[in-house]
Protein backbone atom coordinates (compact mmCIF):
# COMPACT_ATOMS: atom_id res chain seq x y z
CA UNK A 1 0.00 0.00 0.00
CA UNK A 2 1.42 3.43 -0.97
CA UNK A 3 2.58 5.66 1.52
CA UNK A 4 0.07 8.74 1.48
CA UNK A 5 1.75 11.95 0.02
CA UNK A 6 2.90 14.59 3.34
CA UNK A 7 5.57 16.25 4.65
CA UNK A 8 6.26 13.85 7.07
CA UNK A 9 8.69 10.37 6.79
CA UNK A 10 8.14 7.00 8.45
CA UNK A 11 9.85 6.31 11.28
CA UNK A 12 12.01 3.11 9.77
CA UNK A 13 13.17 6.19 7.06
CA UNK A 14 15.48 7.04 9.44
CA UNK A 15 17.10 3.78 10.82
CA UNK A 16 20.61 3.45 11.10
CA UNK A 17 21.17 7.30 10.72
CA UNK A 18 22.31 9.85 13.21
CA UNK A 19 19.05 11.81 12.47
CA UNK A 20 16.81 9.28 13.74
CA UNK A 21 17.78 9.28 17.10
CA UNK A 22 17.75 12.93 16.89
CA UNK A 23 14.02 13.01 15.76
CA UNK A 24 12.96 10.34 18.25
CA UNK A 25 14.31 12.35 21.47
CA UNK A 26 12.30 15.34 20.20
CA UNK A 27 9.40 12.82 19.91
CA UNK A 28 8.87 14.10 16.36
CA UNK A 29 8.82 12.50 12.84
CA UNK A 30 10.35 15.40 10.78
CA UNK A 31 12.10 16.12 7.53
CA UNK A 32 15.86 16.48 8.41
CA UNK A 33 16.13 19.71 6.46
CA UNK A 34 14.70 22.59 8.86
CA UNK A 35 16.79 20.56 12.07
CA UNK A 36 20.02 20.64 10.17
CA UNK A 37 19.07 24.31 9.39
CA UNK A 38 18.36 25.51 12.84
CA UNK A 39 21.55 23.63 14.13
CA UNK A 40 23.79 25.23 11.72
CA UNK A 41 22.32 28.95 12.73
CA UNK A 42 22.28 28.00 16.30
CA UNK A 43 26.55 26.89 15.59
CA UNK A 44 26.72 30.08 13.54
CA UNK A 45 25.51 32.44 16.60
CA UNK A 46 27.41 30.60 19.14
CA UNK A 47 30.70 31.01 16.85
CA UNK A 48 29.63 34.78 16.54
CA UNK A 49 29.20 35.42 20.16
CA UNK A 50 33.20 34.11 20.58
CA UNK A 51 34.42 36.28 17.91
CA UNK A 52 36.17 39.52 19.28
CA UNK A 53 34.40 42.73 18.15
CA UNK A 54 36.77 45.30 16.04
CA UNK A 55 37.97 48.48 17.97
CA UNK A 56 36.09 51.17 16.64
CA UNK A 57 36.92 53.95 19.25
CA UNK A 58 40.77 55.95 17.90
CA UNK A 59 42.02 58.39 20.39
CA UNK A 60 44.41 60.56 18.52
CA UNK A 61 47.37 62.69 20.61
CA UNK A 62 49.43 65.48 19.07
CA UNK A 63 53.14 66.34 20.39
CA UNK A 64 54.65 69.37 21.58
CA UNK A 65 54.68 72.66 19.36
CA UNK A 66 51.81 71.24 17.76
CA UNK A 67 48.16 71.14 17.51
CA UNK A 68 45.16 68.54 16.97
CA UNK A 69 44.36 69.90 13.28
CA UNK A 70 47.68 68.35 12.27
CA UNK A 71 45.68 64.59 12.26
CA UNK A 72 43.02 66.56 9.57
CA UNK A 73 44.53 63.98 7.23
CA UNK A 74 44.15 61.22 9.33
CA UNK A 75 40.69 62.13 10.95
CA UNK A 76 39.21 62.18 7.60
CA UNK A 77 40.22 58.21 6.23
CA UNK A 78 39.28 56.85 9.90
CA UNK A 79 36.11 58.32 9.87
CA UNK A 80 35.33 57.54 6.62
CA UNK A 81 36.04 53.94 7.39
CA UNK A 82 33.60 54.08 10.03
CA UNK A 83 35.52 54.47 13.07
CA UNK A 84 34.55 57.00 15.89
CA UNK A 85 37.77 59.21 16.43
CA UNK A 86 38.69 61.50 19.04
CA UNK A 87 41.53 64.46 19.35
CA UNK A 88 43.02 65.38 22.76
CA UNK A 89 44.08 69.38 22.89
CA UNK A 90 47.10 68.82 25.73
CA UNK A 91 47.69 72.20 26.57
CA UNK A 92 51.48 71.41 27.41
CA UNK A 93 51.55 73.62 30.27
CA UNK A 94 52.67 70.57 32.67
CA UNK A 95 53.27 66.76 31.29
CA UNK A 96 50.94 65.83 33.98
CA UNK A 97 47.87 68.29 33.08
CA UNK A 98 48.71 66.84 29.69
CA UNK A 99 48.15 63.45 30.99
CA UNK A 100 45.02 64.55 32.41
CA UNK A 101 43.65 65.69 29.27
CA UNK A 102 44.48 63.03 27.62
CA UNK A 103 42.41 60.37 30.67
CA UNK A 104 39.30 63.09 30.17
CA UNK A 105 38.83 62.11 26.31
CA UNK A 106 39.52 58.48 27.16
CA UNK A 107 36.97 58.75 30.01
CA UNK A 108 34.30 59.63 27.32
CA UNK A 109 34.75 56.04 25.21
CA UNK A 110 31.93 54.27 25.11
CA UNK A 111 34.31 51.06 24.69
CA UNK A 112 37.67 49.98 24.42
CA UNK A 113 40.06 52.26 21.79
CA UNK A 114 43.42 52.29 20.50
CA UNK A 115 45.44 55.49 21.64
CA UNK A 116 47.57 57.09 19.34
CA UNK A 117 50.12 59.84 19.28
CA UNK A 118 52.71 61.73 17.60
CA UNK A 119 56.33 63.13 19.13
CA UNK A 120 56.18 64.80 22.66
CA UNK A 121 52.55 62.47 22.77
CA UNK A 122 53.96 59.44 22.88
CA UNK A 123 55.69 60.17 26.47
CA UNK A 124 51.85 61.27 27.21
CA UNK A 125 50.05 58.07 25.92
CA UNK A 126 53.08 56.11 27.46
CA UNK A 127 51.63 57.24 30.98
CA UNK A 128 48.06 57.92 30.49
CA UNK A 129 47.63 54.22 28.19
CA UNK A 130 47.00 52.33 31.84
CA UNK A 131 44.09 53.39 31.52
CA UNK A 132 41.72 50.41 31.22
CA UNK A 133 40.03 51.76 28.36
CA UNK A 134 43.21 51.28 26.23
CA UNK A 135 43.86 47.90 24.58
CA UNK A 136 46.51 49.37 21.99
CA UNK A 137 48.70 51.64 21.70
CA UNK A 138 50.42 53.56 18.21
CA UNK A 139 53.46 55.76 18.54
CA UNK A 140 54.01 57.92 15.65
CA UNK A 141 57.47 59.36 14.81
CA UNK A 142 57.63 59.58 18.94
CA UNK A 143 59.97 58.40 21.85
CA UNK A 144 59.24 55.42 24.30
CA UNK A 145 60.93 56.37 27.27
CA UNK A 146 60.63 53.23 30.19
CA UNK A 147 59.81 53.63 33.45
CA UNK A 148 61.83 55.95 35.74
CA UNK A 149 63.38 57.80 31.94
CA UNK A 150 61.60 60.76 30.49
CA UNK A 151 61.42 61.98 27.12
CA UNK A 152 64.93 64.20 27.33
CA UNK A 153 66.42 60.46 27.90
CA UNK A 154 65.49 59.56 24.62
CA UNK A 155 66.79 62.00 23.13
CA UNK A 156 70.28 62.30 24.73
CA UNK A 157 70.68 58.14 23.80
CA UNK A 158 69.76 59.34 20.61
CA UNK A 159 70.44 62.87 19.39
CA UNK A 160 68.40 64.38 16.56
CA UNK A 161 69.70 67.16 14.00
CA UNK A 162 67.18 69.49 15.92
CA UNK A 163 69.13 68.71 19.56
CA UNK A 164 72.08 69.93 17.37
CA UNK A 165 70.50 73.11 16.09
CA UNK A 166 69.94 76.23 17.31
CA UNK A 167 66.31 76.09 16.68
CA UNK A 168 64.63 75.21 19.70
CA UNK A 169 64.13 78.42 21.66
CA UNK A 170 62.70 79.62 24.85
CA UNK A 171 60.57 82.04 26.67
CA UNK A 172 61.37 83.90 29.79
CA UNK A 173 59.04 81.97 31.65
CA UNK A 174 59.91 78.52 30.55
CA UNK A 175 58.38 77.28 27.33
CA UNK A 176 60.03 76.05 24.45
CA UNK A 177 59.22 76.58 20.67
CA UNK A 178 60.86 76.09 17.49
CA UNK A 179 62.01 79.17 15.67
CA UNK A 180 59.79 79.58 12.89
CA UNK A 181 62.23 80.28 9.81
CA UNK A 182 63.74 76.44 10.54
CA UNK A 183 60.40 74.95 11.19
CA UNK A 184 59.97 73.82 8.16
CA UNK A 185 63.64 72.52 7.83
CA UNK A 186 63.93 70.50 11.02
CA UNK A 187 59.83 69.46 11.57
CA UNK A 188 58.40 69.19 8.31
CA UNK A 189 60.55 69.12 5.11
CA UNK A 190 58.13 66.99 3.72
CA UNK A 191 55.34 69.86 3.26
CA UNK A 192 55.07 72.57 1.26
CA UNK A 193 56.69 76.06 2.33
CA UNK A 194 53.12 77.46 2.85
CA UNK A 195 52.08 74.61 5.04
CA UNK A 196 54.64 74.75 7.17
CA UNK A 197 54.46 78.68 7.97
CA UNK A 198 51.21 77.89 8.70
CA UNK A 199 51.99 75.52 11.33
CA UNK A 200 55.17 77.64 12.56
CA UNK A 201 52.90 80.18 13.29
CA UNK A 202 49.91 78.46 14.94
CA UNK A 203 52.83 76.00 16.84
CA UNK A 204 51.61 74.87 20.76
CA UNK A 205 54.59 76.73 23.19
CA UNK A 206 55.29 73.55 25.17
CA UNK A 207 56.80 74.20 28.83
CA UNK A 208 60.48 72.86 28.90
CA UNK A 209 60.20 70.79 32.13
CA UNK A 210 57.35 69.09 30.10
CA UNK A 211 60.41 67.04 28.59
CA UNK A 212 61.62 65.65 32.03
CA UNK A 213 58.64 64.29 33.28
CA UNK A 214 59.41 60.80 34.29
CA UNK A 215 57.20 57.70 33.81
CA UNK A 216 55.80 55.58 36.63
CA UNK A 217 54.03 52.74 34.48
CA UNK A 218 55.06 52.39 31.09
CA UNK A 219 51.89 51.26 29.01
CA UNK A 220 54.09 49.67 26.47
CA UNK A 221 55.34 47.07 28.39
CA UNK A 222 51.98 45.32 29.27
CA UNK A 223 49.43 46.15 25.99
CA UNK A 224 50.26 45.87 22.50
CA UNK A 225 51.86 48.49 20.83
CA UNK A 226 52.81 49.63 16.98
CA UNK A 227 55.77 52.12 15.64
CA UNK A 228 55.95 54.02 13.01
CA UNK A 229 59.47 55.54 12.51
CA UNK A 230 60.01 58.64 9.32
CA UNK A 231 62.98 57.71 8.16
CA UNK A 232 63.62 61.65 7.54
CA UNK A 233 62.96 62.56 10.57
CA UNK A 234 64.98 65.47 12.05
CA UNK A 235 63.28 66.70 15.09
CA UNK A 236 63.33 63.03 16.78
CA UNK A 237 66.19 60.56 15.48
CA UNK A 238 65.04 57.68 13.34
CA UNK A 239 68.08 55.18 14.66
CA UNK A 240 65.61 55.71 17.83
CA UNK A 241 65.17 51.86 18.87
CA UNK A 242 61.93 50.09 20.12
CA UNK A 243 62.83 47.58 22.60
CA UNK A 244 60.99 45.58 25.48
CA UNK A 245 57.39 46.32 24.34
CA UNK A 246 54.88 43.18 24.88
CA UNK A 247 55.80 40.17 23.26
CA UNK A 248 52.53 40.23 20.76
CA UNK A 249 53.73 43.79 19.16
CA UNK A 250 55.12 43.73 15.81
CA UNK A 251 58.45 45.41 14.54
CA UNK A 252 58.47 49.02 13.54
CA UNK A 253 56.83 50.66 10.27
CA UNK A 254 59.30 52.83 8.46
CA UNK A 255 57.73 55.13 6.13
CA UNK A 256 60.26 56.18 3.64
CA UNK A 257 61.39 59.88 3.21
CA UNK A 258 59.11 61.06 5.61
CA UNK A 259 59.85 63.89 8.08
CA UNK A 260 58.79 64.24 11.36
CA UNK A 261 55.49 65.79 10.27
CA UNK A 262 54.75 62.28 8.63
CA UNK A 263 51.00 62.01 10.49
CA UNK A 264 50.19 65.46 8.32
CA UNK A 265 52.27 64.43 5.06
CA UNK A 266 51.72 60.63 5.01
CA UNK A 267 48.03 60.35 6.38
CA UNK A 268 47.42 57.19 4.33
CA UNK A 269 50.38 54.97 6.11
CA UNK A 270 49.53 56.40 9.65
CA UNK A 271 45.82 55.62 9.08
CA UNK A 272 46.78 51.99 7.97
CA UNK A 273 48.79 51.70 10.66
CA UNK A 274 45.87 52.85 13.13
CA UNK A 275 43.82 50.30 11.45
CA UNK A 276 46.23 47.19 11.59
CA UNK A 277 46.19 48.44 15.33
CA UNK A 278 42.19 48.29 15.70
CA UNK A 279 42.21 45.09 13.76
CA UNK A 280 44.34 43.18 16.36
CA UNK A 281 42.88 39.84 17.67
CA UNK A 282 43.13 40.55 21.58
Amino acid sequence: MEQPATGFLPNKAFKKTGEDDLFMKIGRRTSPSPCIALLLLACCAISGQTEQPRIRNIVLVHGAWAGGSGWKGVYDILVKDGYNVSIVQEPQTSFKEDVAATKRILAQQDGPCILVAHSYGGAVITEAGTDPSVVGLVYIAANMPDAGENEADDGKRFPSDLSKSTAIKKTADGFTYLDPAQFHEYFAADLSAEQAAFMARSQVLNLADNFKAVITTPAWRSKPSWMLVATKDRTISPEVRYVDCSPSSPSPLHVSGASHSVYVSRPKEVAALIEEAASHKR
